[in-house]
């Protein structure tokens, strides 16, 4: 089933073209569980989840710039605002980005306004990354939503990017992502820290539920610096890797269903617990005082 909506309510599993405000609203009765959930219940804890969820999270300005980026170069998203002042220092600056969150734009002051531009730019004469994005051969921005086999949920993913190499060839799902460093020593750091693999064997799984792909379908994430030259490394994960987030994500779904079924959202630790010194430090210690 492939569906355009414009309400807040998802009830049948199917791809939707609908804005990331209403995809992170979550549109499912009784909620649906996306990667970054199922990453957030196993990093930080089933209660945060289940808090931020209920309460949702103020806006970062550290993430402007990267929601910028991504509507400059996928073409969605919210639309930009320029705030003509240097910095946020004056009262008038600060009205000027709250009047721009009020009305559901991100505010960019003027330099990181010419930064955002500048990126998309880069990002058009890469000779990978380019192409990957070329519009009108691909798809920006798509939601799906499906029922989880083994449990019942409602799983989502949002696609920044889906094409096909070739009509009739392999699905391409391509993820965007902006960081300070792009050097594939700090990617591999990057995608252990963030779950990468978790959120690549996630959206494969999606395509495949939906019928948009098949099992060979390939992820691949494009990583752009911030500041200039505005360095871009496009990247596979290997099958492992994959297989590797494939199991947490099925740990963190498991664990998911059972709070929904319970209504019990369990935090760090719910007991009295014996936390010993890091390793580091235990040998320290007794180096010194040996």
């Amino acid at each position: 089933m492939t569906a355009t909506t414009e309400a807040l309510v998802v009830t049948e599993p199917g791809v939707y073209r609908m804005t990331a405000e209403e995809y992170h609203a979550d549109p499912v009765p009784g909620g649906s569980l996306s990667s970054s959930g199922a990453r957030k219940i196993l990093d930080r804890s089933p209660a945060i989840y289940q808090y931020e969820r209920d309460h949702g999270q103020a806006p970062k300005r550290v993430f402007d710039i990267g929601h910028a980026a991504h509507r400059e170069v996928l073409g969605e998203g919210a639309d930009i605002r320029e705030i003509k002042h240097p910095d946020y220092k004056t009262k008038a600056a600060q009205a000027d980005r709250d009047a721009a969150r009020y009305d559901g734009t991100t505010p960019l002051l003027t330099k990181e306004y010419e930064q955002v531009k500048a990126m998309a730019a880069a990002i058009r004469r890469h000779p990978i990354a380019g192409p990957l994005f070329t519009p009108g051969e691909g798809i920006p921005e798509q939601a799906l939503f499906w029922t989880d086999g083994p449990s019942g949920i409602t799983r989502r993913a949002l696609f920044d990017w889906t094409k096909h190499r070739r009509p009739g060839s392999r699905l391409i799902l391509t993820d965007y992502k902006t960081t300070t460093d792009a050097s594939l020593t700090a990617i591999a750091r990057t995608v252990a820290s963030y779950g990468y693999h978790q959120q690549a064997a996630w959206y494969i799984d999606a395509a495949v539920a939906l019928g948009l792909g098949d099992e060979d379908t390939e992820m691949v994430f494009v990583f752009q610096e911030k500041t200039a030259p505005y360095l871009t490394t496009v990247i596979q994960l290997p099958r492992d890797d994959i297989r590797r987030g494939r199991q947490k994500n099925r740990t963190a779904i498991e664990q998911y269903a059972e709070c929904t079924e319970t209504g019990i959202w369990p935090g760090h630790h719910d007991g009295v617990a014996i936390v010993s010194l890091p390793p580091w430090e235990q040998i320290r210690h007794d180096e010194e005082y040996s």
